[in-house]
């Protein structure tokens, strides 16, 4: 479908008196065969500046004609209603912020103007688009369209629409739209990681504290960890854990993942599990893999914890707090993000 707005614009070219020729051809005797009159055909030949100029109102115009028909489907939602470049130009001239750039245009060296049209100068120079109706058409456009969105994610409908135009916040608006999408909501499988859960120890020496282990809660998704010095490794500790350190400040969690411990598969676990409304998964028996988020973050606490303990190794509970917030504030190797 042709789409000035997804092309490079060509550099300015003047018109050349001299390119402008006029090819002045008899007819052929196949030319007789159909037409009886023997005119001559007379044909110029346009410039690039000119072809283009003429190109441009021609395509913009079909540009925002995205209707069911092109895929021969009468459903009601790709049905959009189209805009014309010269209603795009009209925006602009009622658009304060599009107003403020056309005044004073020698300011803005980001911008230009080529046939009374604002346009946004980069790789894919873009028209600015006001804030309203017209956005909203974009975005219906190319993200609910059969033929040019097709319902998919924020990543490959902002690809889409930066090639064609442009608004400051165009990253943020795409997002939200997409976020608000009741069908894809419905329809788009759900990526969430679940939060894995484990307990870490004996460990030797026991703190001055009475503290033994060290139990854990690790997001998958973001890497994020909780932990907490604990005493024992009991069921009565797994819940209380998982009710004031993790549910009381960060949300009921969907599902918990867990290895098979009597201590996540006890009654009183269960039973608080069904009560705030999560699926408990369990990981294969004798195969740590399963849980192995918590299983990494355990060996690499180990020896930051030892490196900062004291020469008995008695106050490790005491670093443990900084090792996870530091943890927490760093790039993690997997993900180039910070869990925080």
């Amino acid at each position: 479908m042709p789409d000035y707005l997804s092309r490079s614009p060509v550099d300015d070219a003047e018109e050349d008196p001299d390119e402008t020729t006029h090819l002045i051809s008899k007819s052929t005797q196949t030319d007789i065969l159909y037409n009886n009159e023997n005119s001559p055909i007379i044909a110029s030949v346009e410039t690039r500046a000119m072809k283009f100029r003429n190109k441009t109102l021609h395509d913009i115009s079909n540009t925002t004609e995205l209707t069911s028909d092109s895929l021969n489907t009468s459903t009601e939602e790709n049905c959009t209603t189209s805009f014309s470049i010269e209603e795009l130009i009209q925006a602009q001239q009622n658009d304060n912020y599009a107003k403020n750039i056309l005044n004073n245009i020698k300011k803005y060296k980001n911008y230009i103007v080529k046939y009374n049209l604002l346009i946004r100068r980069l790789n894919h120079p873009a028209p600015y688009v006001p804030q309203g109706d017209l956005r909203r058409t974009i975005l219906q456009i190319y993200h609910d369209t059969a033929a040019n969105g097709a319902h998919f994610g924020r990543n490959k409908t902002l690809h889409k629409i930066k090639q064609r135009y442009f608004w400051p916040s165009m990253y943020k608006d795409i997002e939200n739209y997409i976020k608000s999408c009741i069908l894809c909501t419905q329809f788009n499988p759900h990526r969430q990681k679940t939060p894995a859960m484990d307990f870490h120890g004996p460990i030797t020496p026991t703190s001055q504290r009475g503290n033994k282990y060290i139990i854990s809660l690790t997001d998958v998704l973001s890497k994020f960890a909780v932990t907490k010095a604990v005493r024992d490794n009991t069921a009565q500790t797994a819940v209380q854990f998982l009710k004031e350190d993790i549910t009381s400040k960060f949300g009921t969690p969907r599902c918990i993942l867990t290895d098979n411990g009597t201590h996540f598969t006890s009654t009183l676990m269960n039973e608080l599990i069904k009560q705030i409304g999560a699926t408990h998964l369990y990981s294969t028996l004798h195969h740590s893999q399963t849980n192995g988020q918590v299983e990494r973050y355990n060996s690499t606490m180990n020896a930051k914890i030892a490196a900062l303990s004291n020469l008995n190794k008695t106050n490790w509970d005491d670093q443990l707090s900084f090792v996870t917030f530091n943890y927490n504030a760093s790039i993690h190797s997997s993900t180039k993000q910070i869990p925080f």
